[in-house]
């Protein structure tokens, strides 16, 4: 039966698909897998009979990562249960398949309430697992129709998130009801729940599971080997921008231009968030007229020390933050996207630098800033400065870096305190399904 929802989804899709279209050809998105996506039709094989099945699942390539530790957590407490992973993003479930290569990844349907409908018949999970807050109504009613225990782990609910709720009540609260339990990083984030209406009783605080998985060990043969593949030598200062968005590389290559009249031995490393733009910034560097060299290209160690490294592959960032000397993080200049993960860097004992607007990770933020662990600048000027303070002051830059790893080090142990909390969750209902 179409629902009103499904209507509404239609209609926004024609709407929007000339640029959908117009994406698809001009960079490759939205062409991967477009049946199971509008129908449902996963590629997956039901779970055996009586072994429990849960699905994980994370948006993209960030909630991917933290995924793995709570899946190999999951895995080795119930190994009773079968698991599968699933993203809405292509980059999402290259990710997916790279850091799960023995666990059935798949695509995650549109909210259509065929899709969902078709997507758990054949996953037939009993635990629905969203990493950090992807809720979508459809999904969220046919799997309560069909028993599906439904979590969200890692859970951000900002004021701003808040209030996007409150513009849709109607459809939101009854959404909100129907998960089972909401596993949040703050009370902050905990008390914004309870005022939109769930229950206490349907909020746990569990920390960020980010923070988790991050040794933030530099000596790692993946950083070794890629420090020899860059050309690094001893004396280097290394400033590795990542996660990068519009405007920001063009900001990053003005800085770095003055910058490295005064620091000669200044290196840089550009790592943007998205895969369709390598081609814009490698443009981008030869415009500002530096010489470039692309990670993909890559079969020889570096020769050329005044060469600027645009890391063009997925899946090395974590390590290539292992390189840096100073790290500026990405998506937060601009006001647009909230943000990117400040804790990798943090983890490395890199000097770690954001914008004003990292309301994605606005705990982790704002912790980092309070104890001294991370500087937080206003605009571009603001980070001209920060990067050739942190230069200069050799000092300053190591104690601002082991001030951040101590941190991300003693907030450690939130995958334990979710998966304690899906086991109170889910083991009444194992027991009455054995």
């Amino acid at each position: 039966m179409v629902r009103p929802l499904d209507i509404a989804y239609l209609t926004g899709l024609l709407t929007a698909s000339p640029y959908l279209l117009y994406r698809a050809v001009t960079t490759g998105r939205y062409r991967r897998s477009p049946f199971a996506r509008l129908f449902g039709s996963v590629d997956i094989q039901p779970p055996k009979p009586k072994q429990p099945r849960a699905w994980f699942h994370g948006v993209s390539v960030g909630e991917i990562h933290l995924l793995r530790q709570v899946v190999a957590a999951f895995r080795e407490r119930h190994p009773d249960w079968d698991c599968v992973v699933s993203s809405s993003t292509d980059t999402g479930l290259d990710e997916a398949r790279r850091c799960f290569p023995d666990v059935p990844v798949i695509v995650w349907p549109l909210d259509f309430s065929w899709a969902v409908g078709r997507a758990i018949r054949k996953v037939q999970p009993r635990l629905l697992v969203l990493a950090e807050g992807e809720l979508w109504p459809n999904m969220l009613r046919v799997a309560k129709r069909r028993g599906v225990t439904v979590t969200v782990i890692n859970g951000r609910f900002s004021p701003r998130s808040a209030r996007r709720y409150r513009r849709i009540a109607g459809l939101a609260r009854p959404m909100l009801q129907q998960v089972d339990l909401f596993a949040v990083q703050t009370e902050a984030y905990a008390a914004t729940l309870k005022n939109l209406g769930v229950l206490p009783t349907k909020v746990a605080v569990t920390g960020s599971v980010k923070y988790d998985g991050l040794a933030g060990d530099r000596d790692r043969p993946q950083i070794r080997d890629l420090a020899r593949l860059f050309g690094l030598a001893s004396g280097d200062l290394v400033w590795v921008a990542g996660s990068t968005q519009a405007p920001e590389e063009s900001l990053v290559l003005s800085i770095f231009q003055k910058l490295r009249r005064r620091h000669p031995k200044l290196r840089l490393i550009l790592v943007p968030r998205q895969r369709d733009r390598f081609n814009e910034v490698a443009a981008l560097v030869k415009k500002a007229g530096l010489p470039l060299v692309r990670r993909s290209d890559m079969q020889q160690p570096l020769t050329n020390p005044a060469a600027v490294i645009l890391v063009d592959t997925l899946g090395e960032l974590t390590a290539v933050w292992g390189l840096a000397d100073v790290a500026f993080v990405g998506g937060s200049l601009d006001g647009k996207r909230g943000g990117q993960n400040m804790l990798e860097p943090a983890a490395c004992g890199c000097a770690v630098v954001f914008g004003p607007h990292v309301w994605n990770f606005r705990d982790a933020a704002d912790r980092l800033v309070r104890e001294g662990g991370a500087l937080q600048v206003a605009d571009a000027d603001a980070l001209d400065a920060a990067i050739q303070a942190l230069l200069s002051d050799t000092p300053k830059r190591r104690r601002l870096g082991a001030t951040a790893r101590k941190l991300v080090l003693s907030q450690q142990g939130a995958t334990t305190r979710t998966l304690d909390a899906l086991d109170y969750l889910i083991a009444p209902r194992v027991a009455k399904a054995g």
